[in-house]
């Protein structure tokens, strides 16, 4: 299958790459820069350079292939720009064609809840507010769409869970924790999720969202105490109140302060999806994010 990609030299785009590479799918991955070809070429994909907002050329190079994942987000005030071009290249390459569109949400669109599923009412925090009506857009092109909800994605000694093991000590060494701690976050290890992305593309119902959650939906202090562990605190830390935690980390706070917890039963029963990597109360602790030294 050829499959054209972009974010492809991101933190979840890049194990998407891995993995289709791994499974004998052609890939061509957009980059804008020369650094960023040499690393999608050096993972076995064809790099095509190229501007992600002009709609025209993208999705002329869209209808090339046979099916797209869209993985990039930039993180910044650009991002609903970039969503709204490529949702209307996938539109001008795709309708009609029946070929597979995968788009990235986030479990933040939803707010918080003990049992998140995908026909839960979306919630989104602030920064996220322009996701929804964009995945209207998405699910009304008419091929296979398919839209994946990670939950917070770790490994690798990357991404969200970075809060925590940056995060300020008191004086006594205690890891200060986002919030109180006793809110839970949905989780998924980056190579689960690539898994995933690729069961959808291959697989997945159209006009579907599919939650990415390994099921383990841990709390924040048992995150917080294991990270702590690792750093030789000893499990200690220090819970801080909702507006300290907006203070030191912005609008992120939102997100991190919301008590979700999904099964991601959809993907398992639909899709077959097995979560296998170590949980990340287990990465944190022993894993890629307990300091050198520490990791067993």
């Amino acid at each position: 299958m050829h499959v054209f990609l972009t974010g492809g030299t991101g933190y979840v785009g890049s194990a998407v790459l891995r993995r289709l590479i791994d499974e004998g799918h052609r890939v061509t991955a957009l980059v804008r820069s020369e650094a960023s070809a040499a690393k999608v070429t050096a993972a076995g994909a064809v790099a095509l350079h190229g501007e992600i907002t002009d709609v025209a050329w993208l999705a002329r190079r869209m209808a090339d292939s046979d099916g797209a994942v869209h993985t990039a987000g930039p993180g910044d005030a650009t991002a609903p720009a970039v969503d709204v071009a490529v949702v209307e290249a996938a539109r001008e390459a795709f309708a009609g064609t029946g070929k597979p569109y995968v788009h990235t949400s986030g479990v933040w669109v939803y707010g918080s809840g003990e049992d998140i599923t995908e026909q839960s009412p979306f919630a989104p925090m602030a920064l996220l507010a322009w996701r929804p009506p964009i995945e209207r857009d998405v699910l009304a092109i008419p091929t296979r769409t398919g839209i994946v909800v990670p939950g917070v994605v770790y490994g690798h000694g990357a991404g969200i869970p970075t809060v925590l093991t940056q995060g300020p000590r008191t004086a006594s060494g205690a890891l200060t924790l986002a919030g109180d701690g006793t809110q839970h976050w949905i989780t998924v290890h980056v190579d689960d999720l690539a898994d995933l992305y690729v069961r959808v593309l291959r697989h997945g119902r159209a006009g579907s969202y599919w939650i990415a959650s390994d099921g383990e939906n841990p709390s924040v202090r048992t995150l917080g105490e294991a990270a702590s562990r690792a750093a030789g605190a000893g499990g200690a830390v220090a819970p801080e109140t909702a507006e300290e935690t907006a203070r030191r980390l912005g609008g992120l706070a939102e997100g991190l302060l919301r008590d979700q917890s999904a099964t991601g039963d959809r993907a398992r029963s639909e899709l077959g999806w097995k979560p296998s990597r170590p949980s990340l109360a287990e990465e944190l602790e022993h894993g890629s994010y307990a300091p050198a030294g520490s990791a067993g």
